[in-house]
């Protein structure tokens, strides 16, 4: 059998007020939408919930800030141009831009507090995660 994941998950306080906020960093709309789950189909298939805290069974122990949802970019200068952007936007960030072993990179959260690490990989590693 070949399991291949197609959702990310993060648990959230208001998956409506999170929604907004994912609609705007993904300039796309959700395909699924209720008061305690909503879901947004990614370019590349996999799809993100934002699930309810509070209704999520079984109960979640760990909330936001344990892991990270990451998105590659091809080029270092979308690194700086997204982090100006975000930062005009009042999203909150968690690292500014910063050259790293793997790449070019920056860290924001969401409102609440799921990391978004934005990078670009160092041209001597030249493995591409994009599909």
């Amino acid at each position: 059998m070949h399991l291949d994941p197609n959702l990310i998950i993060f648990y959230v306080d208001a998956p409506l007020i999170s929604a907004s906020f994912y609609e705007q960093l993904l300039k796309s709309q959700p395909i699924e939408s209720s008061p305690t789950f909503v879901m947004f189909l990614l370019k590349s298939g996999m799809r993100l919930g934002l699930w309810s805290k509070h209704s999520v069974e079984p109960h979640a122990t760990a909330l936001g800030g344990g892991g990270e949802l990451s998105l590659q970019v091809q080029d270092a200068h979308v690194i700086d141009e997204l982090y100006t952007l975000w930062q005009q936007q009042g999203i909150q960030i968690a690292q500014p831009p910063t050259m790293m072993d793997f790449g070019y990179t920056f860290v924001a959260l969401d409102p609440d507090h799921h990391r978004l690490r934005i990078f670009s990989l160092n041209p001597e590693k030249s493995v591409s995660i994009q599909p």
